[in-house]
């Protein structure tokens, strides 16, 4: 049960290693510069764990599906969710070498001043001197998969788990299910909401509402990919009873014994 929220914790350590260190880096140094193979390399980073994210979430919702709509079958073994997690990275890995690739073939000149925090790959491709229409549309293509499939994959996966849920027929137990899809549902909400709204939101023409665009931009991106890792673990904890119980434990024991030692 904690394989796939372990794999989460994982992605999200290397999801904010990824962008955090250039953030810290351009604030902490009086001239802010990157360099070319640093950027895209960052950027690689950053779009892998993102699009791995995507495909790990609609994994862990057919994870919840099996484990509330065929609870006596015992088809999620080792030799199921290893090759689910591995085929996550596996989908991320692959769709950021293409991004990447592309956007490395671009021609860039003039100043190249980057109007985000980190490389991310919008931010990028306004800089280059040539028609990104390609790229474009090899990204829209990419939301569509990485985006749309796993948000009706989750979608589908939750309405057969709602309509197993209803035929419980204790309260207790419906409660009890309700409990085990609350905290994946909650972290699929937040991730999902942000990008959608990133990646999905109609471009202004008033360059005034443009500028608004890029902040608010910059701050869904910076929310997703800091802020979204560090709550992940922490919605995970608070729904499950066995860490409550140990941090309950753990906090009993500092207490006692610093009324030990006071003593």
């Amino acid at each position: 049960m904690y394989f796939f929220p372990r794999s989460l914790s994982f992605l999200d350590i290397c999801y904010t290693t990824s962008s955090v260190p250039l953030i810290l880096d351009s604030f902490l140094t009086p001239r802010k510069t990157v360099s070319y193979s640093a950027c895209f390399g960052q950027m690689f980073l950053s779009f892998t764990m993102g699009a791995t994210e995507c495909v790990l979430l609609g994994m862990m919702a057919f994870d919840r599906y099996m484990a509330i709509c065929n609870p006596l079958l015992v088809v999620m073994s080792k030799v199921a969710y290893v090759p689910m997690a591995a085929g996550s990275w596996a989908a991320g890995i692959t769709n950021s070498v293409v991004q990447t690739s592309q956007a490395v073939k671009l021609p860039f000149c003039g100043d190249n001043v980057i109007n985000h925090f980190t490389c991310e790959i919008l931010a990028v491709l306004k800089l280059a001197c040539a028609d990104i229409s390609i790229n474009v549309t090899s990204l829209r293509i990419t939301i569509i998969i990485f985006l749309g499939i796993p948000v009706l994959f989750i979608f589908f996966s939750y309405l057969f788990i709602i309509a197993t849920i209803l035929r419980i027929p204790s309260a207790e137990g419906r409660k009890k299910a309700f409990s085990t899809c609350s905290a994946h549902l909650t972290v699929v909400i937040i991730f999902y909401g942000t990008i959608v709204f990133m990646y999905a939101k109609p471009k202004s023409k008033d360059p005034l509402g443009t500028d608004k665009q890029d902040l608010s931009g910059k701050l869904i991106c910076l929310f997703y990919g800091v802020v979204t890792p560090i709550l992940n673990p922490i919605i995970y904890s608070l729904r499950n009873k066995d860490v409550k119980a140990s941090v309950k434990n753990f906090v009993c024991q500092k207490h006692l014994s610093n009324v030990a030692l006071y003593i």
